[in-house]
């Protein structure tokens, strides 16, 4: 057992975005207790935050050869894998990064800068034990002739296999069992790579308008231009660097061993995908043996619901809340069952879920959202407005509603709120949703 982590003091970097090639100034933050990591984007009017979590990671290819978070506005931050790769490394688990440009800055193209940077600044330990996700069963994926696996471990092991058509990256493979030292000195100093024949063509799909030769190994046909491997096989670690920050996406730290051939971002990150379904399975249903180390601490059960809600059986629509963070997000869930009474009279020949249900079940999540804040406690949500309301797909006896609602603009008598409601990792219905707040 151990316990989360943070950093001891604040620090600040400078540098260029390396795909952007913009200038960026991102300052390091100790953050709070179940904070998570959080990009602030101080050079906007209201500062969004972009928390980094499986939700908010932006599609591919719509950021080729990097990693990259949105939040529902489109304000992103790129290249955050070599950052993360230090703080999944290092083991720090909250710290807020305020950040006035839209890319994480390029440093020497490794996790080295900041990783001198964390050790300097202290690690500072945090009153409450820090949450695994712990691999159970077996995951795997396979695209474009790259495989990448996720199989049980006691600890986050990582092995890898690197093969390209190019002599200096012939087959290669390479095993760590991650610690912060073994993080340390055999993967931060890994630097970017690419082929010289690849160079102009990267550039000209706006691809590492940032890179020169001291921030990326260019590998031509006898070797690397304007500079020295700082390893005989820099090129595998830094592959395995890369898939350390994919995986700290996830929000939690790995119990696991990853299999890796030829991965990539895009290869990494469904696996991450996957990795957070079965998470928020675990949490929800107990599959796998669930412990209460996956829980999390903002946990609510029916009785604790019935006590923030006014609503009651058969028109409370909220069996769990997973996660809760008070005014600002919550994630709940519906277990769908062929006794809930509306299938009875709704399409009875073949039970699908009433839209306006799936509606008011996520405004109840947003209710509890807002209403467990102490400032609303004991008010009422009256359900004003639903805008750009899309349902994607039927709900059926027997599916599980996995709602997640993330807050707009909160005042003392209004407030709005972004809700979603997924089955098995697909979106089924969205909106945006306005509520008066009002003493009981």
């Amino acid at each position: 057992m151990d316990n989360q982590k943070t950093i001891s003091k604040e620090f600040t970097l400078n540098g260029i975005g390396l795909h952007t090639g913009n200038k960026v100034s991102a300052t390091f933050k100790p953050g709070r207790i179940d904070g998570g990591i959080n990009f602030i984007r101080i050079d906007l009017p209201e500062k969004p935050v972009i928390r980094v979590c499986a939700e908010t990671v932006l599609s591919f290819p719509g950021s080729p050869r990097r990693s990259t978070v949105s939040n529902k506005q489109g304000v992103q931050i790129q290249t955050i894998e070599h950052l993360l790769a230090a703080l999944n490394g290092l083991s720090i688990d909250n710290i807020d990064i305020e950040i006035d440009n839209n890319e994480i800055p390029a440093m020497d193209g490794s996790s080295l800068n900041f990783t001198e940077a964390i050790i300097s600044a202290g690690v500072k330990e945090q009153d409450k034990e820090r949450r695994y996700f712990t691999v159970r069963e077996p995951v795997y994926i396979e695209e474009d002739g790259s495989v990448i696996m996720a199989l049980p471990h006691a600890e986050l092991k990582i092995s890898y296999t690197l093969s390209y058509s190019h002599p200096l990256l012939k087959s290669q493979f390479l095993e760590i069992s991650v610690k912060p030292q073994t993080f340390k000195d055999e993967l931060s100093g890994a630097r970017t790579f690419c082929l010289e024949s690849e160079a102009q063509d990267l550039r000209s799909k706006g691809v590492g308008q940032g890179a020169n030769y001291e921030n990326t190994l260019v590998v031509g046909s006898t070797g690397v231009i304007k500079n020295k491997l700082r390893f005989d096989d820099e090129f595998i670690r830094h592959k395995m660097l890369d898939l350390l920050g994919d995986l700290y996406v996830l929000g939690e730290p790995i119990k696991g061993h990853i299999i890796a051939i030829k991965s990539g971002h895009s290869q990494n990150m469904k696996l991450v995908k996957k990795l957070d379904l079965l998470r928020l399975k675990n949490l929800t249903a107990g599959i796998g043996g669930v412990s209460r180390e996956h829980i999390n601490e903002g946990e609510l059960d029916t009785p604790t619901i019935m006590k923030i809600l006014p609503h009651r059986q058969p028109f409370l629509f909220v069996d769990r809340i997973i996660h809760l963070e008070k005014g600002k997000r919550a994630v709940g869930i519906k277990n769908v069952t062929i006794n809930d009474y509306f299938f009875k009279g709704h399409f009875p020949g073949k039970p699908v879920m009433p839209g306006v249900i799936i509606l008011e079940a996520l405004a109840q999540v947003g209710g509890v959202m807002m209403l467990s804040s102490e400032e609303n406690r004991g008010k009422l949500a009256y359900f004003m407005a639903a805008d750009s309301v899309k349902f994607r797909k039927v709900v059926v006896p027997g599916d599980q509603l996995i709602m997640t609602v993330e807050a707009g603009k909160i005042k003392s008598r209004t407030g709005q709120v972004h809700a979603k409601a997924e089955v098995e990792g697909k979106v089924v219905c969205e909106a945006d949703f306005m509520f008066a707040l009002a003493e009981n």
